[in-house]
């Protein structure tokens, strides 16, 4: 099971370790890109992240925090993306999450695994376009 019950992500979260989520395809300024989002322990709270990138169009690429910002000025850092807030409470991080990127409710990875369904995605865009 890939996905993470609400439960499991507020667990995750708990013991101070990082959750994310493929959002899927984007475009910024004509050019092709991907969205994930990312919530992770800082400090006393939770940042969360949205990193919009390069879509590789590869199945075999699925570190996505290695992947290059589409706009590299409006990133932080590859690997950070562009921290959207900070809050004390992980539920609150989620509901944050969830509101301001269109991340889903029931679609929460642990850390390391939204590349799983970044493949899932190049891998069924291809399918669309073979005759």
């Amino acid at each position: 099971m890939r996905y993470l019950t609400r439960s499991f992500v507020l667990g995750a979260l708990g013991r101070r370790k990082e959750v994310e989520q493929f959002v899927g395809p984007i475009t910024l300024a004509g050019v092709r890109g991907i969205r994930w989002v990312s919530v992770w322990p800082w400090q006393d709270g939770y940042n969360v992240s949205v990193h919009d990138v390069q879509d590789l169009d590869d199945e075999h690429y699925r570190d996505l925090s290695v992947f290059p910002p589409l706009d590299p000025e409006d990133e932080d850092d590859t690997g950070y993306g562009r921290v959207i807030g900070h809050v004390h409470n992980p539920a609150e991080a989620l509901e944050l999450a969830e509101r301001d990127t269109g991340a889903s409710p029931d679609r929460w990875v642990n850390h390391g695994v939204a590349g799983e369904d970044y493949a899932d995605f190049v891998l069924a865009r291809r399918a669309q376009h073979q005759p």
